[in-house]
């Protein structure tokens, strides 16, 4: 299995992210980050204007190349979607041919937040160039824990089945962070 990997391109208020190989928990906070940055730019802090007029015009996930997700990715990916949706009134468009990975979405709930392409995504090969490797971010502990557990329990909100999966591992790291 190939070791994880998140490309990202943005212009103009489009944004494409491309997970390659396996990607886990060790690109998560990177990917959060991001995702994060995405929201922050349309959003005024304090009551500033925000630093980027309008919305964004596409937000692309591109899985064609992608082996396998954890459940936290699938969490952010669901964060990010909600939020285009809520926020922009935009539905990402999600490109993934692997049965596999559809199937993950369609037993999370979330595979009705995107628009589900399942052929190659065009904007990643013209864009294949401009695409730049997101940096592994470098944080501490307790905000990849915190991250994991918001996954989690995003995803129990949208699909309560998956509570059964995921309740002791919440237990777990809920209680971690009381002890911290």
């Amino acid at each position: 299995m190939e070791s994880g990997k998140i490309l990202i391109s943005e212009s103009d208020g489009n944004y494409l992210i491309k997970l390659l190989g396996y990607v886990r928990l060790t690109l998560c906070t990177s990917l959060n980050l991001y995702i994060e940055g995405i929201f922050k730019a349309y959003q005024g802090a304090s009551g500033v204007a925000p630093r980027t007029v309008g919305r964004p015009h596409n937000v692309l996930i591109d899985l064609y190349d992608t082996e396998g997700l954890d459940s936290t990715t699938l969490g952010l990916l669901a964060k990010l979607a909600i939020h285009c949706q809520r926020e922009f009134k935009l539905k990402p468009l999600l490109f993934c041919a692997n049965p596999g990975i559809i199937r993950e979405l369609e037993v999370m709930a979330i595979d009705s937040y995107f628009q589900l392409v399942t052929g190659p995504c065009k904007e990643s090969c013209d864009e294949s160039s401009a695409l730049q490797e997101l940096p592994r971010a470098d944080v501490d502990a307790d905000v990849v824990r915190d991250q994991v557990l918001d996954a989690h329990k995003l995803l129990i909100e949208l699909n309560p089945a998956c509570e059964r999966d995921f309740i002791d591992l919440i237990r777990t790291l809920e209680q971690e962070a009381s002890c911290a």
